[in-house]
């Protein structure tokens, strides 16, 4: 019995690029094109998690005290401000 089931996928812009890979001999079909594709996605995205849990391992190891949520947001109000003073000077 079979583990998969077939399925239809609209590529639009994406579809000259499966395109090319099935011509350039790398691959045999559309669906190792797709399983080569999702594999690349499952790495990325468990690279980036990995990423993600060493920041919040390092802030939670960061020995400086905690700031008060008013505070940080009051400074972010601030640059955001600056930022967009910045940006009509420019103008």
């Amino acid at each position: 019995m079979r583990s998969s089931k077939p399925i239809t996928v609209t590529l639009g812009a994406q579809q000259s690029s499966l395109d090319r890979r099935l011509a350039s001999g790398a691959y045999s079909s559309a669906s190792e094109v797709l399983r080569a594709g999702l594999r690349a996605l499952d790495r990325e995205e468990a690279a980036l998690d990995e990423i993600l849990r060493e920041k919040v391992r390092a802030s939670l190891a960061d020995p400086r005290p905690s700031l008060p949520a008013e505070d940080v947001f009051a400074g972010l109000r601030q640059r955001h401000a600056a930022r967009l003073k910045a940006g009509d000077r420019d103008a």
